[in-house]
């Protein structure tokens, strides 16, 4: 989406637009953040195996049609680190830093 219609979760976060009060979608966000910054061709964009459809595949779409001119020419992708057989990550409960490796014994 390029655009996000506001509601109450985004709290102050908006903007007005013809389309009515909204926020920019998280892939023209992107976009828009590497070319301002970085220029309109990448070197290297790192992200998960998760970013590849619908994020990276978007910010190709997006930001090939207004430049004209190759986005990314090398892409990183990385699996994702598996605990008991799931994804780590906070929200299951199965996230772990060196720190906490450590403490456990190994090294």
């Amino acid at each position: 989406a390029l655009w996000k219609a506001w509601d109450e979760e985004d709290g102050d976060v908006k903007w007005d637009s013809p389309w009515g009060p909204g926020r920019p979608g998280w892939h023209i966000e992107c976009s828009a953040m590497s070319t301002a910054l970085l220029g309109d061709q990448l070197d290297i964009h790192c992200g998960g195996v998760d970013n590849i459809f619908p994020h990276h595949e978007a910010e190709i779409a997006q930001s090939e049609g207004v430049t004209e001119k190759k986005f990314v020419h090398h892409w990183l992708h990385c699996a994702h680190l598996l605990v008991d057989g799931q994804k780590m990550a906070k929200s299951l409960g199965n996230f772990y830093t060196v720190p906490d490796v450590v403490a456990k014994g190994y090294t």
